[in-house]
């Protein structure tokens, strides 16, 4: 009895593992007959598994959603994972789920053996959250969305951009991308015949799932192309800057988010890049460690010109 239910949670855990086995594979993984493999998917089925199976010479077996969630099995490094997330969600970011993390992360700390209790202690013992002053999301908006990409089901919904100008958009949407402290929906607008990029916090209500679409070419990578969208926002301040280094070295520094870089040689490029402020463009400037030279907006070199006069003058005695 005891070889067989140690049979058994190895059968779940492959299932857990993998989305779709044929028998053969799955008899060879765990050395038993196919007979004794159709025994154990039921035993399995008894336990409120829904194993799908299906016959013929290609036929597998599935484990499909049921209308209860069943234990899960994870190994230690997912264990870890899953519990360092929890721990991470519990401290906000996404509202409405704080609680649901700690209920859950205090499961499965319990059930933890004592060296993988040790190591998520000690990493979590050095990872200290930063309150954010950036608006959460709600997570169902958030599973709203995220299941409208996979389903590839339009989405209509209220929107209001940076200004605060409201406007109805109707999108095909792709992927939901996360840049560490804001969400974004990366998306097909039909309206407006383009790929668009949405802040999810700036979504009102709850957006309305219209017609099925088919899949467009994307337009690269999403995560470099919501990158790249938030660097081309028109700030307040846009400058055009020579940087004297070679742009793949630069480019490890300063992400598509911050600004635009076009190689004019192997020693040197084009930074294009925006601000909120004068002072937020010159400090960005100077933290680089490279010569540059500023060719717009003139008001940026103005502004470097009288802190050069300023600094001169502070350290003239």
């Amino acid at each position: 009895m005891l070889q067989t239910s140690a049979r058994l949670l190895r059968l779940l855990s492959l299932f857990q593992a993998q989305r779709y086995w044929s028998g053969a594979e799955l008899s060879l993984r765990l050395n038993v007959t196919g007979r004794t493999l159709r025994r154990d998917v039921d035993r399995l089925r008894s336990l409120g598994y829904p194993v799908h199976s299906t016959s013929g010479v290609a036929g597998g077996y599935q484990l499909g959603a049921g209308a209860t969630l069943p234990p899960l099995l994870l190994d230690d490094d997912e264990a870890v994972a899953v519990a360092l997330g929890l721990r991470t969600a519990a401290n906000g970011g996404i509202a409405g789920i704080e609680e649901s993390s700690v209920r859950a992360l205090l499961k499965l700390e319990q059930v933890l053996p004592t060296r993988l209790r040790q190591r998520v202690a000690a990493l979590h013992g050095y990872i200290v959250p930063l309150k954010s002053r950036w608006p959460g999301v709600d997570a169902d908006l958030l599973s709203l969305i995220a299941g409208a990409c996979r389903d590839h089901d339009s989405i209509r919904f209220h929107y209001q951009n940076r200004t605060g100008a409201p406007s109805v958009r109707t999108v095909e949407p792709y992927r939901v991308v996360h840049t560490g402290y804001r969400w974004y929906l990366a998306a097909w607008d039909t309206g407006r015949k383009d790929w668009r990029t949405f802040r999810v916090d700036r979504i009102e209500g709850i957006p309305k799932t219209t017609a099925r679409f088919k899949p467009r070419k994307a337009p690269g990578d999403f995560a470099m192309f919501v990158a790249k969208s938030l660097a081309q926002v028109q700030y307040p301040f846009r400058a055009r800057v020579t940087l004297h280094a070679p742009a793949p070295s630069l480019a490890e520094r300063i992400p598509p988010s911050a600004g635009v870089l076009e190689a004019i040689n192997q020693d040197s490029c084009v930074l294009h890049t925006g601000s909120q402020s004068l002072e937020g463009l010159t400090i960005h400037l100077l933290l680089l460690g490279v010569q540059f030279q500023v060719h717009e907006p003139p008001e940026l070199i103005a502004y470097i010109r009288t802190l050069t006069g300023r600094l001169q003058t502070a350290t003239s005695g």
